[in-house]
């Protein structure tokens, strides 16, 4: 079973959010969950929204399933559209300022399909 889940519109820079994204990255749901819950990063909780709610949206696929039970298979964090700000300078000049946004993807997978190899 494969669930999805987004966020979208954050503002924080993507480079900021990938350095958790690196650390979790491939792991199992609920290693996952505890690395960020004890990370001492000030952006964790957007993470920490997004992992609960793809667990909730896999409890809604199959209620039995257990955190242990699903892997972190694939993590994006990409950048949205850019904010433009105008600062102004010296001499009547003004300087861009760009606010960044991101948006984050987390896919897992249940490894049901694997199992089921395996046993065969």
């Amino acid at each position: 079973m494969i669930v999805t889940a987004k966020a979208k519109f954050l503002r924080v820079s993507p480079k900021k959010l990938r350095r958790i994204a690196n650390l979790i990255r491939n792991k199992r749901l609920d290693e996952a969950i505890a690395i960020v819950k004890y990370l001492r990063i000030t952006n964790k909780k957007y993470f920490e929204k997004l992992l609960n709610s793809v667990m909730a949206n896999a409890r809604i696929k199959n209620p039995d399933l257990r955190e242990k039970d699903f892997e972190i298979v694939r993590l994006v964090v990409n950048e949205g559209p850019r904010i433009r700000r105008m600062k102004p300078r010296a001499r009547g000049r003004a300087d861009i300022i760009k606010r960044r946004i991101s948006h984050i993807e987390i896919v897992i997978s249940s490894g049901e399909k694997e199992k089921k190899e395996e046993e065969k």
